[in-house]
């Protein structure tokens, strides 16, 4: 699959932007193919540049450097205004809008509307159509811009923290109709959250950001499954070098834990474990803490104790 491959949700090379005013690369040098019909996790720590990516994604920013392409469309052009939809956590309404005027808005600015779709999903959180949008609780609002997003019926929906002011049970229904939406239609979903065992139960891909760049693009439960968690003496640490990538690594007296990606036997008296999918992120996305190894100039990390 090449990166200008129609079939891809998001594809980028030699992906960079920055602020003029803040001066330095938020994104630099991102290179990712993300396959259609998948719920991606978009995932990063604070600043890392996930809200400035879905922004390129949606057309509202253009790159500094290299090209993007969503669902085999240029960002910002007719023709990928009318297969994207973005989803931010701010959902910018009209207050005084009533919730049927909303909806109307949506279906005239939208020639391939799903009325019965943005309906349904307003009717199912209890919303009265005759309600000003400025009035309605933070997770009844939710509703509204979802029931906009998903009447548009885009190939790629953007998901930018909307959910973080919603309570768990309101978070899983809403993450459950998203699902199910998706299945129904090969939508592809990419979702930026900090919500990181909630992302587990329903992401199938990863993309990861770190530093600015992608730090992993890959099928959830292959990154899983290529990892183990390995505990043992800590004078085993050398027989992992070169031969595995040490993601993280503590020693707490004569005992060391490790986080690796493996490749290939594991030599040496190890007790293995799968980690969850958060531990490999937390793993990753925590390569600047103290004490995390260092990376070599081969991309492996250093396993020395």
């Amino acid at each position: 699959m090449t990166w200008a491959d129609a079939s891809a949700a998001l594809c980028a090379t030699g992906l960079g932007f920055r602020y003029r005013r803040r001066g330095g690369w938020v994104l630099r040098d991102c290179e990712f193919t993300v396959p259609g019909g998948r719920i991606v996790a978009l995932v990063g720590r604070n600043g890392v540049g996930k809200s400035t990516l879905l922004q390129l994604a949606s057309g509202l920013l253009r790159p500094g450097s290299g090209h993007m392409r969503v669902a085999g469309a240029v960002p910002g052009t007719a023709e990928a205004r009318t297969r994207v939809a973005l989803l931010t956590q701010d959902k910018p309404l009209y207050p005084r809008a009533t919730v049927a005027d909303t909806l109307l808005m949506g279906e005239k600015l939208n020639g391939s509307w799903d009325r019965t779709t943005a309906e349904r999903v307003v009717r199912e959180g209890g919303i009265p159509p005759h309600a000003r949008v400025g009035e309605l609780s933070p997770g009844r609002r939710t509703r509204v811009a979802l029931a906009l997003a998903l009447g548009k019926r885009p190939d790629l929906l953007l998901l930018d923290e909307p959910l973080a002011d919603l309570d768990p049970v309101a978070r899983r229904q809403i993450m459950t109709e998203l699902m199910a939406e998706a299945a129904e239609r090969g939508m592809s979903i990419v979702l930026a959250s900090h919500v990181l065992p909630e992302l587990e139960e329903t992401c199938d891909w990863v993309l990861a950001l770190r530093d600015g760049r992608v730090e992993l693009s890959e099928d959830a439960e292959a990154l899983r499954e290529s990892h183990a968690v390995l505990i043992g003496p800590a004078g085993q640490a050398d027989t992992l070098a070169g031969a595995h990538t040490v993601v993280q690594r503590r020693t707490a007296g004569r005992q060391l834990t490790a986080l690796i990606r493996q490749r290939g036997p594991l030599p040496g008296d190890w007790h293995v474990e799968r980690p969850r999918l958060e531990d490999v992120l937390i793993g990753y996305l925590g390569a600047d803490e103290p004490g995390h190894p260092a990376t070599d100039p081969a991309g492996r990390t250093e396993a020395a104790a």
